[in-house]
């Protein structure tokens, strides 16, 4: 008899033992753009240009399309939450400035 009141709470509690174990998914959106992409930018390339080494920009600005966003949004399971964001500024399709949270490399200025 005592047996059996120790095995039941046992397999009650077990349940719930497990509940910090949940696996949880980690979540990317947007555009992941790595340095080394960034780095291979140029003052005046074209948009073309932009668009096939970086891809699609994530939101174009309604007012003024020769503003390109890239935002990149990562959140891990566990851990901390990663954003990144980069704007690009253009001219005559032709690449002007960029901003955001990659360094642009030396070369940027030197153009094409």
């Amino acid at each position: 008899m005592q047996l059996k009141t120790l095995i039941l709470p046992l397999f009650l509690a077990l349940p719930l033992a497990g509940c910090g174990l949940v696996y949880k998914v980690d979540i990317p959106q947007g555009n992941y753009i790595e340095e080394k992409q960034v780095a291979q930018l140029r003052q005046g390339m074209t948009k073309e240009q932009v668009r096939f080494l970086l891809g699609n920009p994530m939101s174009l600005d309604g007012f003024n399309h020769d503003k390109w966003v890239y935002l990149y949004y990562f959140k891990p399971g566990r851990g901390d939450i990663e954003q990144k964001q980069l704007t690009l500024d253009f001219s005559n399709d032709a690449l002007v400035s960029v901003q955001g949270d990659f360094p642009v490399s030396e070369d940027f200025h030197r153009g094409l």
